[in-house]
């Protein structure tokens, strides 16, 4: 181990931050397991959706792309804003981009990418203006604490739905119910254990204030998961409820293999504004462009403060080039099919393993840079066994809600509504955009408009616009 105030140690403020090389080491390796299911979960939703000539990206070209950019720009993130952040391809986007503008038949896949690097220029030039950092600062503080406690709930909610222990409940059951436990209201399946025997292994980890818990936990999970499916195999969900809901825990038979990197640079920029004209292309543009940089900002909040990052002015050093590089990430996504990249969730993951400084970034970034070649690899850990850390670090970050003014139902109410609408529209956005919007009225109907930072006034009229944005497109004709 390095000794403090060696080069390194100076450069990233380890011992500064009250960290050490090997627990930083040991944060970027809890990061990079919690969130390597991208380089899975991606290539399904980008490589098989087709755009309007029906056209794919591929799998395995855009499995590359993705494993490629989350390196680079993570490492990027490490080394200059020298905070344990990590990005790759944003799912919110990935979805929005695959199902809502490939749907498009005038567009094809170089079109919406180029819609992708539009929003994230766009993005760039907000951070260089100052206004990203202006929204930052003109969020209260209870509101901020909000997006802290709301990541937790919907980090958690993800952890017990990759894991199966809660479920959507199908639309044929006729009920106004949309999640229930399990299958059918019962718990069933090996996956589903497994993600019991990870859950209540962490917290006794947790409980007995072992080091390295998190990673702990996720590592002895996935060899029980592996030894589990050996014995007892339950394949894939997709053909049997109580199988993994995605990845098949198994050593592969094949280790290594070639990136195919043949997607970067596919991208026409203003292509869409040729294909479906100018207002079109700039309302989705637009779309993009609200979700990426709002997500970006609640999460470098939530784990910032989660890591004790904030200083009592409610500050994040080197903010700005926190913001660049996810700014930057969107176009160089964008440029490569890999759909826009962002700072992810599961960072927190790292953090609660006591991640403080850009080291564990540059851990995690060079992980996704080997995983592109053995990306066989990466389908060795299953949702079921990173699920159980996802969970426990929203239980920390939920644990800030006490810093909220409950008092104040100014605040109070916004803050609720940004908690509650995080988890239940599985949207960070869609919690801030509510929350806003939410702060503004009630400050205005107590008679206290003058309050309200000018800034938080423009954000909410940008979301109004964002939430209509379908009315919107109709009233023009759009759609």
């Amino acid at each position: 181990m390095l000794s403090p105030g060696s080069p390194l140690d100076r450069y990233f403020h380890i011992t500064e931050r009250g960290s050490d090389v090997t627990t930083e080491i040991r944060g970027g390796l809890a990061t990079f397991f919690a969130m390597s299911y991208i380089v899975v979960l991606a290539p399904l939703i980008l490589g098989t959706g087709k755009d309007g000539a029906g056209h794919m990206l591929g799998v395995p070209q855009v499995a590359a792309v993705t494993a490629l950019i989350a390196g680079v720009m993570t490492i990027i993130m490490g080394v200059w804003s020298k905070h344990p952040f990590a990005l790759a391809s944003g799912l919110g986007v990935n979805a929005f981009v695959a199902v809502t503008i490939a749907s498009h038949k005038s567009l094809q896949w170089a079109d919406i990418m180029g819609l992708v690097v539009l929003a994230g220029l766009t993005m760039m030039l907000l951070v260089l203006s100052g206004f990203r950092t202006a929204v930052f600062n003109a969020v209260p503080e209870s509101l901020k604490t909000a997006i802290v406690v709301g990541i937790g709930l919907f980090i958690a909610l993800i952890g017990l739905v990759n894991a199966g222990f809660v479920r959507r409940i199908p639309d044929e059951a006729g009920t106004t119910v949309p999640v229930g436990l399990g299958f059918g209201g019962v718990l069933i399946g090996w996956p589903t254990l497994t993600f019991i025997f990870g859950l209540l292994l962490t917290i006794a980890l947790i409980v007995r204030k072992v080091k390295g818990a998190i990673l702990i936990g996720v590592v002895v999970t996935t060899i029980f998961a592996v030894i589990v499916e050996a014995v007892a195999p339950s394949g894939s969900s997709v053909k049997n409820p109580a199988g993994w809901s995605l990845v098949v825990p198994a050593i592969p038979s094949q280790v290594f293999s070639a990136p195919d990197l043949s997607l970067i640079g596919q991208v026409n920029l203003f292509g869409s504004f040729q294909h479906i004209g100018a207002v079109s292309a700039l309302l989705l543009s637009f779309s993009i462009l609200l979700s990426i940089f709002f997500d970006a900002m609640g999460t470098m909040v939530g784990v910032a403060s989660q890591a004790g990052l904030v200083d009592e002015d409610g500050q994040i050093e080197n903010v700005n080039r926190v913001l660049l590089v996810d700014a930057a990430a969107a176009v160089v996504g964008g440029g490569a099919s890999a759909s826009s990249n962002q700072i992810f969730v599961e960072s927190a993951a790292g953090v609660g393993e006591g991640a403080r400084t850009g080291l564990a970034s540059v851990v995690t970034g060079t992980l996704f840079l080997v995983a592109m070649f053995f990306t066989p690899l990466v389908s060795i850990v299953p949702f079921e066994a990173v699920a159980p850390a996802l969970v426990i670090v929203g239980f920390m970050m939920v644990s800030q809600v006490r810093r909220i003014d409950w008092d104040d139902l100014g605040l109070a109410i916004p803050a609720f509504v940004t908690i509650i609408l995080m988890p239940f529209t599985y949207s960070i956005a869609n919690g801030l955009g509510t929350g806003f919007i939410a702060y503004v009225f009630i400050r205005t109907v107590q008679g206290r408009g003058r309050e309200i930072h000018p800034i938080m006034w423009v954000v909410a009229a940008a979301f109004i616009v964002f939430f209509g944005i379908g009315s919107i497109e109709q009233l023009l004709g759009l759609r």
